[in-house]
């Protein structure tokens, strides 16, 4: 099979968006212990057996239990490990999906309600302006999350605006669901859509 682009702009992964923070010392950052640090430590003439009121502990933390709602970092992560179907790359490393290419309304905050319906709005980015797989790997991304989304999500993904020559086109075949629900019953397409998502973790 001959590729559309042979020779396509390759990201590190290092320069791929993450919500991983590395760890920083001191020296880096420039943090100092903060007095609130030492003020809200429980002073140790209060501890047991001296007095069981209950006092703010910094070794334990609500934070690992709470639940967080669905943001762009989190639709990315999804989707930026897609392999392309052309290349041994992800999506994330070919700058096919972008960070900022992801918009989700209404916009995600932890006091909505969590039945409410969601908008998630993924434009794509073609390696190259005439690329013949974009439908492909816009049907990919469509799939992936869906798949992994909540019910009440709803995905668009769309060719962003002035990146290919046909984007009203198959912006159009995106958007249209019969003819999604019929690609996806086609044996040779959920080979290839299989093949892209055995990547995704």
């Amino acid at each position: 099979m001959e590729k559309d682009n042979a020779n396509p702009s390759i990201l590190n992964t290092s320069q791929l968006p993450t919500r991983q923070h590395k760890k920083k010392t001191t020296a880096q950052t420039g943090y100092e212990p903060k007095i609130s640090d030492t003020v809200l430590r429980k002073p140790q003439y209060l501890s047991t057996p001296f007095c069981d009121v209950p006092w703010l502990d910094d070794t334990q933390s609500d934070d690992e239990f709470t639940a967080e709602p669905i943001d762009e970092q989190e639709v990315y992560d999804l989707i930026s490990t897609i392999s392309d179907p052309e290349h041994p790359l992800s999506l994330g490393q070919l700058a096919v999906v972008n960070l900022p290419d992801i918009h989700i309304s209404p916009p995600p905050s932890a006091a909505a309600d969590p039945n409410t319906l969601t908008r998630v709005l993924v434009e794509i980015t073609p390696t190259i302006t005439h690329c013949s797989l974009a439908t492909v790997i816009g049907l990919g991304v469509r799939v992936r999350l869906e798949q992994a989304l909540p019910p009440n999500y709803r995905v668009d993904v769309v060719i962003k605006e002035g990146t290919h020559s046909q984007d009203d086109q198959v912006n159009k075949q995106l958007a249209d669901k019969e003819r999604v629900a019929a690609a996806l019953e086609n044996d040779t397409l959920k080979g290839v859509l299989s093949k892209m998502l055995e990547t995704c973790v």
